[in-house]
């Protein structure tokens, strides 16, 4: 890393605008920065730092934001910070402005405006600067990147601070620790240690969850074996509480085992004494059944003998029954003869009832010549009823012809009045017609505006997003350039290096006796051999390759953000520069008159319709109006005809109709008159046959019954049976003989006979027996599942607590390998001997290298009288790794860096600081700092000393190295001829520099 240029403004005690040249400040190798205290110096180091990062160092971070800006600026300049430096070969420009407090632009009072930072990139080719990006994160994490250290490490590497490497040369082990743990970002060797202590309580949980899981186990075994098993004394944790508890599952298992044999043999016994109660019980219950049966059949033999004379009755009762039945033909004859003979006497009743009293005496053949004559007067009137249906006719044809009048005198108003009203609703339908026309006509217009404003419209979104696509497109373009520019400045460097071996890559080849490519000798006494870290051709073609395929990256994305241009000016120019919202309201403003314009043009053909019918109406109207006057001269003629044939038609009915309404009401008369003689005369003649077959059926009734041995027919019609008595009384004496017969059958078994000879039976007692032996074969069938269930519960947690066993195994193991780990690298362990933790190793590690690095420019310092060493013991009661110590050559003794005078401790810092510098640049991946700073302590020196830290200073320049000494001692503003001086006022400080002489 070198520094060029930086500029400040209105930065700390720095008022106006100034800037340093670092380039001319280098060229001398050492430069001073000095001034007054107070002045500014280190202020100058401090906007180095801010510019890299962003904050300030040490103490004076506290101090960041508006805070950084000078008291002496006027209201209106902002403070900035820009730095020109080159690291990892790529020349950068850093510009920051923290956040400040301005007058209101408008108005009065303040206002913040946020911080802002610039990252800009010089391009060679172009001659020109490149923005790269104005992000404080991404610029944060380039610079880090590219510097390989944090702003701490920086500080201490590149800004060695006054008084830090005094105090980190005589503090303590812990405080020690703490600097290099910042500087080396050891903390991932402290994550370690967390991370083993952390593993090693977690398998400690786990085991214990397990040992606890196991004990669970135990107490449930304990619980199902009772006394048989006794709990285990180990705790979780304790590696002998798998053994107990496995032991003691292994003898309560077994007593378990036992106790089932014993309950089995007892559930047998109950087995064989259920059955023998049961079959008992079984013997008695039959025997009780046997004796009953034969106590009921005695009893159901007493109760049919109680009833037998009922039965007899039946009997008697049957038999007369049957002996009806011979008669009942004759009954059913009589009486059918009977209901007809009323049926026929109340038809005659109400057939002369209907007949005039001139009839009343008459017989059924002078009813019937009745009739005959009123049949003969009825026929005469058919020409009279001609006559007077016509004469209807004529009244209803006239009544048509009024109404016919009336119809046309309707139709004759209403045509009028429609008529009348013509002209003004012609009118509107027109009008309704010419505004549908003219809504048409202007959907047509509007509809040729529409699409030019969509395709305008779709341009100015397609003009949106492709603005915020050029951002997207123009930042892979930037992102990919970059990663182009990498890789081939990283193939140039890897080109660069095999060149610079190439000779040992050509000496590969060489064969003693055979000709060399390059002089043409054939002896080879000192070929070139290859270092460390050379690069074939395969690994510079690799190189190679990933440039070629990077810049193929970043054209194409180049191509693409031509593309995104081109579109955007493409899109840009069809839709201008108004807005898409805008457009999109001019859009639906036009779609609404449109759609307006459209919907008042649909009601055209309606209205056109609505005009033509309005016009057939008219017509229509017209000719009803005509036809009605015609219709009304042809009515006055028919009605004077109809007229005249009304009068001759109503003096033949005159004559016709008698003493009737009309000749019809005559005709009806003589016909209900015909029909009633006719029905009267019949119901005569079938009254008269009733009589005479009532009469026969009385006679074969009588016969019938006394030759079934009836004293009368009353007495055979009550001995006769209806259908449902018949069938009761025959299931009466069937269920008779039925019982009577099961009982003598039942009284005729042997069994049931011996049963009833034998003493009562006592099932009772047979129950009771037979349910305490079902008790006691429950009770062992119990004792038997339970001493099962316990067995098997035996096994099953037995089983779970091998398992458990068997899968602790390897966690136990992991957890005392973990164990041991962790205390190792705690310094907790036996093992560990110095008690030093992982990160003091690692860090004891890096303090060693320190301590060589510093002891290279110490011995020139000291003219070779000091040498500092890194110690491993502990102080006090502490754990070692980090101690430091002086060895001095004179007495040849190791005394602690403490016991150093103020010049020594400062020299011995110095060498210290730059061996610091130099490991933790190696660190950081070999990066090339080429700017260092020294920030005070020279006023302690004498002046053979000072010289001898100026020429180690000195001797810096070899690697192409500049120092920069910020002191007030004013010996060095002359031996040190480049100087940077900060001249303190009122005004605040100003800068000045002074080239070498």
């Amino acid at each position: 890393m070198r520094l060029h240029r930086l500029d400040i403004t209105a930065f700390g005690p720095f008022g106006a605008t100034h800037g340093v040249d670092f380039d001319a400040l280098s060229a001398a190798g050492l430069f001073l920065l000095h001034g007054p205290t107070g002045a500014g110096k280190t202020s100058v180091l401090d906007a180095v730092c801010y510019a890299l990062y962003g904050s300030v160092p040490g103490a004076r971070q506290s101090s960041q934001g508006m805070h950084l800006r000078s008291d002496h600026a006027p209201p209106g300049t902002r403070t900035e910070v820009r730095l020109e430096l080159t690291v990892a070969g790529r020349r950068l420009e850093i510009t920051r402005q923290p956040a400040w407090e301005r007058p209101k632009l408008r108005g009065k009072g303040m206002t913040v405006d946020k911080a802002q930072t610039w990252l800009r990139e010089y391009d060679a080719r172009a001659r020109a600067w490149k923005d790269l990006s104005r992000s404080h994160q991404e610029i944060g994490a380039e610079v880090e990147q590219l510097l390989g250290m944090s702003r701490e490490q920086f500080c201490q590497v590149v800004l060695l601070p006054q008084g830090d490497f005094a105090r980190f040369l005589r503090a303590d082990a812990e405080a020690r620790g703490r600097l290099l743990g910042r500087l080396f970002d050891t903390q991932r060797f402290a994550d370690v240690e967390k991370r083993l202590a952390e593993r090693r309580r977690a398998t400690e949980a786990r085991v214990r969850e397990g040992d606890t899981a196991l004990l669970a186990d135990a107490h449930r075994m304990q619980q199902e074996a009772g006394d048989a098993m006794e709990l285990p004394e180990p705790a979780p944790g304790d590696p002998g509480l798998a053994e107990a508890v496995l032991e003691a599952a292994a003898v309560a298992r077994s007593t378990a085992r036992e106790r089932l044999d014993i309950a089995r043999c007892r559930l047998d016994a109950a087995e064989s004494a259920h059955a023998a109660a049961r079959h008992a019980l079984d013997e008695a219950r039959e025997l009780a059944r046997l004796q009953d049966r034969f106590a009921a059949a005695r009893e159901r033999l007493e109760r049919l003998r109680e009833r037998s004379g009922d039965h007899r009755g039946n009997q008697e009762r049957m038999e007369r029954a049957r002996k009806a039945e011979a008669v009942a033909p004759a009954l059913e004859l009589r009486e059918e003869a009977d209901r007809d003979h009323r049926r026929a006497a109340e038809a005659e009743t109400r057939a002369r009832g209907a007949l005039p009293d001139a009839y009343a005496g008459a017989d059924a053949s002078g009813l019937a010549a009745a009739a005959r004559r009123a049949a003969e007067e009825l026929g005469g009137l058919d020409a009279a009823r001609r006559a007077e249906r016509r004469l209807a006719g004529l009244a209803e044809e006239r009544a048509g012809l009024d109404r016919q009048e009336r119809a046309d005198e309707e139709v004759l108003r209403e045509a009028d009045a429609w008529l009348a009203d013509w002209d003004t609703t012609r009118a509107a339908l027109q009008t309704r017609v010419d505004s549908a026309q003219e809504a048409a006509t202007r959907a047509e217009q509007l509809a040729v505006r529409r699409e030019p404003m969509a395709r305008r419209l779709a341009a100015a979104r397609t003009r949106d997003r492709l603005a915020a696509d050029l951002e997207q497109a123009r930042q892979r373009a930037e992102e990919s350039g970059r990663r182009a520019l990498d890789a081939r400045a990283h193939w140039l460097d890897l080109k660069e290096q095999r060149l610079a071996g190439i000779a040992a890559e050509l000496a590969a080849h060489l064969t003693d006796g055979e000709p060399c490519a390059v002089c043409g000798a054939t002896a080879h006494p000192a070929p070139a051999r290859k270092t460390a870290g050379h690069v074939d051709r395969e690994t510079e073609d690799r190189a190679l390759a990933a440039g070629r395929r990077a810049e193929e990256e970043h054209a194409a994305d180049e191509r693409r953000l031509g593309e995104v241009r081109e579109a955007l000016a493409a899109a840009g120019a069809e839709a201008g520069d108004t807005p898409a919202a805008e457009l999109a309201e001019e859009a639906g403003h036009l779609e609404r008159e449109y759609a307006r314009a459209r919907r008042d043009a649909s009601a055209l053909h309606a209205a056109q319709q609505e005009l033509r019918r309005a016009e057939q109406e008219r017509e229509r109207r017209l000719a009803d109006r005509q036809q009605a006057a015609v219709r009304a001269a042809s009515r006055l003629t028919r009605r004077d005809t109809l007229e005249r044939e009304q009068a001759l038609l109503e003096g033949e009915l005159e004559q016709a109709r008698g003493g009737s309404a009309s000749v019809a009401a005559r005709a009806a008369e003589l016909e209900r008159l015909a029909a009633r003689l006719t029905e009267a005369a019949d119901a005569v003649r079938a009254a008269e046959d009733a009589a005479r077959r009532l009469k026969d059926a009385d006679a074969r009734l009588a016969d019938a019954a006394y030759r079934a041995g009836f004293d009368t027919p009353g007495a055979a019609a009550e001995a006769l049976l209806d259908p449902a008595a018949h069938r009761e009384l025959q299931r009466r004496l069937d269920a008779w003989q039925q019982e009577e017969a099961a009982v003598r059958a039942v009284l005729a078994e042997p069994g049931t006979t011996a049963a009833a000879q034998r003493p009562p039976a006592d099932p009772a007692a047979a129950e009771r027996a037979a349910a305490a032996a079902e008790r006691r074969l429950r009770e062992a069938g119990s004792a038997r599942d339970a001493a099962d269930r316990c067995r098997a519960e035996l096994d099953r947690l037995s089983a779970r607590a091998a398992e458990a066993v068997r899968r602790l195994a390897p966690l136990r193991a992991e957890h005392d390998r973990v164990a041991r780990l962790a205390a190792l690298a705690a310094g907790t362990s036996a093992d560990n001997e110095r008690r030093m933790r992982l990160e003091s190793y690692v860090l004891a590690a890096r303090l060693e290298q320190v301590a060589a690095a510093a002891t290279v420019r110490l011995q020139r310092m000291s003219s070779g009288r000091y040498t500092l060493v890194h110690s491993d013991d502990r102080t006090g009661r502490g754990r070692s790794g980090l101690g430091l110590h002086v060895v001095d050559a004179w007495t040849g003794r190791e005394r602690d860096t403490a016991t150093l005078s103020g010049g020594e401790t400062f020299f011995a810092s110095l060498a210290l600081a730059l061996g610091l510098a130099d490991v933790v640049t190696e660190e950081a991946g070999g990066v090339r700092l080429d700017t260092l700073f020294i920030d005070e302590g020279f006023g302690s020196l004498d002046d053979q000393t000072l010289d001898e830290v100026l020429d180690v200073l000195d001797s810096l320049r070899e690697r192409d190295r500049s120092v920069g000494i910020v002191s007030h001692v004013p010996d060095l503003r002359r031996r040190i001829h480049a100087q940077l001086e900060v001249v303190k006022g009122r005004t605040g400080s100003s800068l000045r520099q002074r080239g070498a002489a």
